[in-house]
């Protein structure tokens, strides 16, 4: 086995990945799976930005994981990535010094440890949004497919869509024969030989964090930055005082920083009101301003949305919670919103009860209900018709859907562009002949023995 780890730094926490693989099916497909996995304790890197030297640290603990996972003698090839998503893409924009000393410290503890270290980087919005959909169809093999004599098969089923939803930003990713009318949104892909023209987009902001963040911003300011204020999205009986500082930290909402100090308090009084909570939710977007044929939002062109579609991160954990702690069903876009104006109205101390373990992020479930309800009907546009085909998942198989798999295909070239020459498979075909031949053999001998016992039996009969 060969293996290779992926550091994905999100914006509120970094997991780390390994993966494996056969060392003799270098371009073989669904043969990558994930060997382990470790979540980093606290918060993503970016918080480290008043002390890199602490984001490096923060890493220990899971990396030495990954040396006992991995075998030692395999440690020296094992390739190490680490790829930080849209909280640092948030810090380099807020102070570019302190996104470079972050990465500059996680660099220097990885490689402090003997694996093959390949670089700390940020990702684009569009890279994270493209790997992520490589991930999803690499797993699900609808790029190609090796059949039960080991010879490739491009499989005749279409692609899948996908659409993360992470801390600090969404992200959609489709194929499309529509026409792609801007070139920023337009990646051209050939795979196994075979091309794919992808839409993509990365909206930074939309996030979850950063929404809650960008609510609260909205609710100050329709009250006036008065001491309490009326929160419609957290439930009745929730109160909560925060600093001005934990809300306006932040590029996305630093636009709308008040003139006030911030270290003044603000108290947050939970009212549980589902119309004017979707109100507010849906002032976090533009729906009006668009130069091309047709927009998601903010401006931002999106071709119609087409066939089967993945949603993974926050859109699974969401929907999850919707239907294994609310008990509702998520099959239609009223079903989603039923179930937000449902969790909008359940009350505090009703919350709890149902789930006590997710008492962190339960005050939220209401907002972030309602924000993927608006971003998927209103923003992306899916309809009774098209909703249906959008699968909430978290993992295929064993291994977890995100952009960390595809990122390390990508960079291990494990995916040709040309399709994989058929001789890769003759010592496999030879292999499944002889198997076949004996198995064919061995039952015709079974048959005749037993034959001739019955004839002998009724010979002496």
């Amino acid at each position: 086995l060969q293996y290779g780890i992926v550091l994905d730094a999100g914006s509120s926490h970094t997991a780390m990945f390994i993966y494996k693989w056969p060392a003799d099916k270098e371009n073989d497909t669904g043969v990558v799976s994930e060997h382990g996995m470790c979540d980093v304790e606290g918060p993503g890197i970016s918080s480290y930005s008043s002390n890199p030297p602490a984001a490096g640290t923060s890493l220990e603990h899971c990396l030495n994981q990954a040396l006992r996972d991995v075998p030692k003698e395999k440690h020296v090839g094992t390739p190490l990535y680490l790829g930080a998503t849209a909280g640092m893409r948030l810090l380099n924009i807020a102070d570019q010094q302190a996104s470079d000393a972050v990465l500059r410290a996680v660099a220097a503890t990885l490689k402090m440890y003997p694996f093959d270290f390949r670089g700390a980087k940020i990702l684009s919005g569009e890279e994270e949004g493209v790997f992520g959909w490589v991930t999803a169809n690499y797993l699900l093999e609808n790029f190609i497919k090796r059949g039960w004599l080991g010879e490739w098969i491009q499989p005749q089923k279409k692609t899948l869509g996908a659409m993360d939803f992470g801390g600090a930003s969404t992200q959609i990713t489709f194929e499309t024969r529509d026409t792609i009318e801007n070139p920023r949104n337009e990646v051209m892909l050939k795979l196994y030989g075979q091309a794919y023209k992808v839409y993509t987009h990365s909206f930074l902001c939309y996030g979850r964090d950063q929404v809650l963040k960008r609510l609260l911003s909205k609710l100050l300011q329709t009250e006036s930055y008065q001491e309490t204020v009326s929160h419609p999205c957290w439930p009745m009986g929730y109160n909560k005082s925060l600093l001005l500082s934990s809300i306006y930290d932040s590029p996305c909402t630093e636009k709308e920083r008040p003139s006030l100090a911030l270290n003044t308090t603000v108290t947050l009084v939970g009212t549980g009101n589902g119309n004017l909570c979707t109100r507010h939710v849906s002032k976090l977007f533009d729906f009006t301003n668009c130069s091309f044929s047709h927009c998601s939002f903010d401006g931002v062109f999106q071709p119609k949305v087409s066939g089967n579609f993945i949603a993974f991160s926050a859109f699974f954990y969401t929907v999850d919670f919707i239907q294994t702690v609310m008990g509702r069903p998520v099959h239609l876009p009223s079903d989603l919103k039923d179930a937000a104006e449902t969790i909008c109205a359940t009350t505090w101390s009703e919350l709890l009860q149902k789930a006590p373990k997710l008492e962190k992020r339960l005050p939220d479930y209401c907002a972030v209900s309602t924000f993927v309800y608006l971003l998927t009907t209103k923003g992306y546009s899916f309809n009774n018709h098209s909703f249906p085909n959008i699968a909430f998942q978290k993992k295929v198989g064993e291994t977890s859907i995100g952009w960390a798999l595809g990122y390390m295909l990508n960079l291990t070239n494990m995916i040709p562009a040309e399709k994989p020459s058929s001789h890769k498979s003759m010592l496999y075909n030879y292999w499944v002949i002889v198997i076949l031949l004996f198995v064919v053999t061995t039952l015709t001998s079974l048959v005749t023995a037993v034959c001739l016992l019955r004839h002998s039996k009724s010979s002496i009969i």
